[in-house]
């Protein structure tokens, strides 16, 4: 089989890269089943020791066991989440039954559980090192966590609902993806467009092109609710119908209907958190980070919702003063915030955010932005392989290097939107660092911006920009994570502290040794005028009622749904009866400030890693923002900070305790002001 098929045999590709050139979807499927075989046969053999279990005979080939299945799934999924065609999508559904199946076979099995309980059980007495401690801690309390030391009929009822909730779930994103293609909006008339740049323009003529639809022009949906064209579109209907188009995604009687398929998710999560002894999902996941409990999450949403909700009021009754001095009668919508909100920002500031695109070419906000900044930083510098690609033409492979010249890794670019990815920005990896195994990092940033027609340049809204030097942070964590164990390999910490270097890592796309080298016109060569980044800084704070509102509608949406108990959720629970009675409860329903997601299309929560967890991004936001102070009075882009940042917090990876390492770094625990000042919520 393996030469036949070209999974089943290391990659000859420099670090591993799989080759994609190689790899048909008909070679998916047989090399997971012989990946699931050989992973099972490794533990087998751990659990089959007469010996008593130490470290060396449980732990050591525990972490050797599974590569083949790791390299398998993370070749696939990368696939199946960039370039979902129909024949990866239907793999993806037939394969999510048979991974749970096997994931909980491994985690919830007896012998293995027993040999991992052992250890820990007598750790004070091993000598271990502190990530050989931590790794058996961590096994342990992940086992135990998803049920490994239930009685066998529980354990039997806990299989059944993951194997269920696996096939939900791919079923929540694939639905999403339809509905988000089928709901692109076609305008017939160029005017319709109006306020849209030529390159938006371009974009919207080859989307139109790439369906047929020679002569007309598409816009497609973002994965968030609002769109960036919200705040240039001139025409009011047009605004109207690109944000309806948007929220009207799985809440349709058709077959992409999300409504019951995220019922049964939600009530399955909630069986399962009372099977393994919890009163809710949300509880559930909350006890395994670094939150502890749903107390803590709902104190802190609370305690930022009402400012938010109140400056949120301040800047719509702005808006509004504007639309009644232009002499019309409407009262402002949700389709009209981002249109109004350009014009205060104009008026306040004598800003337009939309105008600087052409000081954004994707190019060179890349290579003299996202990759000197960190060049700068940590020492490290890029090559791009021309010689090497992943799994579609528009990606591209760069090689990194260490300041001393050693190999760290590649990292791979998937920068444009297409039918067959799905919406958002994200990193994953394709390859894990681990000392044991003897591997270096491979790590992919996917974004979805717009790919104009050939011979126009990409030039990018400010929000993109932001994305990719966030993105980037993700990227850098998995590139620097430096540990012996996969189990701790790149970004494998807890989901609330996930986010935090990549938030670190957005703070330098304003800084002005980095700025006025990638902020430049793309036809002129003229550098972003001082003035213009004065007024970006003057108006950090402006619209964060807003921003900070939406994102903290969704997070309690999240919430919400996820503190239900087991015999809370009915088949004829409305949907959109639940989101409204939930945002009033924390005083986030304002019909003109829309969540950022609604449940029908939020996939972080109903079909990613995120259920439970969204409220993350403000909880790695403290310390974030914490961070930035630290870099500002401490002469901010040096070698020095970027080795701080790098071997106390980064290059640790998962092997410590997060809290622990950021401690390390910044010598206290991180203080919740700096972010109230960042989005204007103090006072």
């Amino acid at each position: 089989m393996a030469s036949e098929n070209p999974l089943l045999s290391p990659s000859a590709l420099p670090y591993g890269l799989p080759d994609y050139a190689s790899i048909r979807p008909e070679h998916y499927l047989p090399a997971f089943t012989a990946a699931f075989a050989e992973h099972r046969a490794e533990v087998d053999r751990i659990t089959r020791v007469r010996s008593m279990p130490t470290f060396e005979n449980t732990m050591v080939p525990l972490e050797e066991s599974g590569r083949l299945l790791g390299d398998v799934a993370r070749t696939f999924y990368a696939v199946a989440s960039a370039d979902g065609t129909d024949a990866i999508q239907e793999i993806e559904e037939e394969l999510a039954p048979l991974m749970s199946a096997h994931h909980d076979g491994i985690q919830l099995d007896a012998q293995l559980y027993w040999r991992v309980k052992t250890l820990h059980d007598q750790l004070d007495e091993l000598g271990l090192g502190a990530e050989e401690r931590y790794l058996v801690e961590r096994h342990f309390r992940e086992m135990s966590h998803a049920g490994a030391g239930l009685d066998d009929e529980a354990k039997a009822q806990l299989t059944a609902i993951n194997q269920r909730l696996s096939t939900l779930t791919t079923t929540f994103e694939k639905n999403l993806l339809a509905d988000t293609n089928d709901l692109a909006v076609v305008f017939d008339d160029v005017s319709e467009l109006d306020g849209l740049s030529e390159g938006e323009l371009s974009a919207a003529a080859q989307a139109a092109a790439d369906r047929g639809l020679d002569g007309r022009w598409v816009v497609t949906l973002t994965l968030f609710t609002g769109h960036p064209y919200l705040s240039s579109l001139t025409d009011r209907s047009s605004r109207k119908r690109l944000l309806n188009a948007s929220r009207a995604r799985g809440i349709r009687d058709n077959a992409n209907d999300n409504r019951p398929v995220l019922l049964e998710i939600v009530r399955l999560r909630a069986q399962r958190a009372r099977l393994l002894g919890y009163d809710s999902h949300a509880a559930y996941v909350t006890s395994d980070e670094t939150a502890g409990s749903p107390d803590a999450v709902h104190t802190l949403l609370r305690r930022l919702a009402v400012p938010a909700a109140r400056n949120a009021r301040r800047e719509q009754e702005a808006l509004q003063a504007i639309i009644d001095a232009d002499g019309d009668s409407f009262p402002l919508e949700a389709h009209d915030w981002a249109f109004y909100t350009e014009r205060v920002r104009s008026a306040q500031y004598d800003l337009d955010t939309a105008a600087l695109r052409p000081w954004f070419e994707a190019e060179r906000v890349l290579q003299d932005g996202v990759f000197r900044a960190a060049t700068e930083l940590y020492g490290i510098t890029f090559v791009e392989r021309f010689d090497l690609r992943a799994y579609h033409p528009d990606t591209r492979v760069f090689e990194i290097h260490n300041a001393d010249g050693s190999a760290l890794g590649l990292f791979v670019l998937d920068l444009y939107t297409r039918d067959t990815k799905r919406g958002g920005a994200w990193m994953n990896s394709l390859v894990l660092q681990s000392e044991l195994r003897g591997t270096a990092p491979i790590v992919m940033n996917n974004l979805n911006v717009s790919k104009p027609a050939p011979g126009k340049p990409t030039l990018l809204t400010l929000d993109q920009v932001t994305t990719l030097f966030h993105e980037f942070g993700h990227a850098l964590h998995g590139l620097f994570a430096t540990v012996t164990y996969p189990h701790f390999a790149g970004t494998n910490v807890f989901r609330d502290f996930v986010e935090f270097p990549s938030q670190v890592n957005e703070m330098w796309m304003f800084w002005p040794d980095v700025l006025t080298r990638y902020a430049r016109h793309v036809d002129t060569d003229e550098l972003l005028p001082t003035d213009v980044v004065d007024k970006l800084a003057a108006s950090e704070t402006f619209n964060q009622g807003f921003a900070t509102s939406e994102y903290l509608a969704a997070s309690w949406l999240d919430q919400a749904w996820h503190s239900l108990g087991a015999d809370d959720v009915a088949d004829d629970i409305d949907v959109e009866a639940f989101e409204a009675a939930a945002l009033a409860d924390i005083g986030l329903d304002n019909p003109a400030v829309p969540t950022r997601y609604s449940s029908t299309y939020f996939a972080h929560v109903f079909s990613g890693g995120y259920s439970a967890g969204y409220y993350s991004y403000i909880w790695s936001e403290v310390l974030d923002a914490d961070t930035v102070e630290w870099f500002r009075a401490n002469g901010g882009l040096t070698r020095q900070n970027g080795d701080r940042f790098r071997d106390r917090l980064l290059g640790v990876g998962g092997s410590k305790d997060p809290l622990e390492a950021y401690r390390d770094f910044r010598g206290r625990d991180a203080e919740i002001e700096p972010l109230l000042a960042r989005r204007g919520l103090t006072g």
